[in-house]
């Protein structure tokens, strides 16, 4: 067992847990947790977020099954391999039908620090439309001509799924799963959380738009492709000015992610 603390902490016995990294990886994913459930995306004890463990190849954090979004903490989330077999001992279980599709797409993108699969409302909605998102506004246009989009095949995802599904996604970081929900696939746990945010704010904006029942204006074709490149900027992974603010809003709110 290892020993680590952090700031306002004293320093606390931590069992399985390898390395000063892991332990930092497992905060900001139990904040991510924490943030899905005060933004409203969770979904009882269902979806879930998972996160490499750096320096551990195959090796991957989830949270434990029976738990909401808001009792997720740094200390409670586990440690499994690609197939879901928990890593060394753990009081929980996970859900090892849910972690497939984490499963997958971590093994087909090296790249893949953080996935975020949600059953979020707006996601579901515009997902189950023939045209998906729509370029409607800044949020919709950050994924222009870069949005994934992977049809339904039932609740128990099969091996000939997960290749459909990262054959699907190729190297994109979001994804509208047709009826089901929402991914994001970040290179850090804050880009993942940053660029769900951003989806799910696309697809709220043009659902509220087309409840008002008129025509929608949509900007040209030069006008998105000029929006999307100042939108993604020099490619460097989103979320790194933002996510210090929303922890201190976790922090504020007196979340328990750190512990």
């Amino acid at each position: 067992m290892d020993t680590f603390s952090t700031p306002g902490q004293a320093a606390l016995v931590r069992p399985g847990i390898t390395s000063p990294t892991e332990w930092q990886t497992r905060i900001d994913l139990a904040a991510c947790y924490q943030l899905c459930a005060l933004y409203g995306w969770d979904d009882g004890i269902y979806t879930h977020i998972s996160a490499a463990v750096p320096g551990e190849p195959g090796r991957y954090l989830i949270n434990p099954f029976g738990m909401r979004f808001n009792e997720v903490t740094a200390s409670n989330l586990v440690k499994v391999d690609s197939d879901g077999n928990i890593d060394g001992q753990s009081p929980y279980t996970v859900n090892k039908s849910g972690f497939r599709l984490h499963a997958a797409v971590h093994k087909a993108r090296p790249d893949a620090a953080c996935v975020m699969h949600l059953h979020n409302l707006s996601g579901i909605a515009v997902g189950m439309q023939d045209t998906g998102l729509q370029p409607l506004s800044p949020y919709a246009l950050r994924f222009y001509g870069e949005l994934a989009y992977h049809d339904y095949e039932g609740i128990a995802m099969t091996e000939d799924e997960q290749e459909r599904l990262v054959r699907n996604l190729g190297p994109r970081y979001a994804m509208l799963l047709r009826n089901h929900g929402s991914l994001t696939v970040g290179r850090t746990i804050p880009e993942a959380f940053v660029l769900m945010e951003t989806l799910d704010r696309g697809c709220d904006v043009q659902l509220r738009a087309q409840a008002a029942m008129v025509p929608l204006r949509q900007p040209s074709e030069a006008m998105c492709l000029k929006a999307h490149a100042q939108l993604v900027g020099d490619g460097s992974p989103d979320g790194v000015l933002e996510w210090p603010s929303l922890l201190r809003r976790l922090d504020a709110a007196g979340s328990p992610y750190r512990t």
